[in-house]
C-alpha cells in the first residue's frame, strides 16, 4: 500500500467572481454577528475552524449564506488577502 500523506495537495484557484461573492458574504456574515452582539472574528474563526454553523447566527440568514461557500476556499481567500497586505 504506497504511504499519500507525503504528498502535495493543490486546491484549485477561486474564480474572480468567486472571490467577490466570498467577500460579500463574509461580509454580511460579520456584520450580522456584530449586529446581535457577538465578537464576529471569533465566530468566524470558530466556524472555519470546527465546520459547525452553530458558531454563526442564524440572524439575517447568516448561517445559510456562509454555508454557500467552502471554508477551505474562505481560508484560502483570507490568507492571500492578507499576505498580499503586508506585502505593501
Amino acid at each position: 500500500m504506497e504511504d499519500n500523506m507525503q504528498d502535495t495537495v493543490m486546491f484549485k484557484k477561486m474564480e474572480k467572481e468567486e472571490v467577490k461573492l466570498a467577500k460579500q458574504i463574509l461580509t454580511e456574515v460579520y456584520n450580522a454577528l456584530k449586529e446581535k452582539g457577538y465578537n464576529p472574528i471569533s465566530q468566524i474563526v470558530g466556524y472555519l475552524l470546527s465546520g459547525d454553523p452553530a458558531y454563526i447566527t442564524s440572524f439575517k440568514g447568516a448561517r445559510n449564506l456562509i454555508r454557500k461557500i467552502e471554508r477551505d476556499e474562505l481560508l484560502e481567500e483570507l490568507v492571500k488577502s492578507y499576505l498580499e497586505k503586508e506585502e505593501e
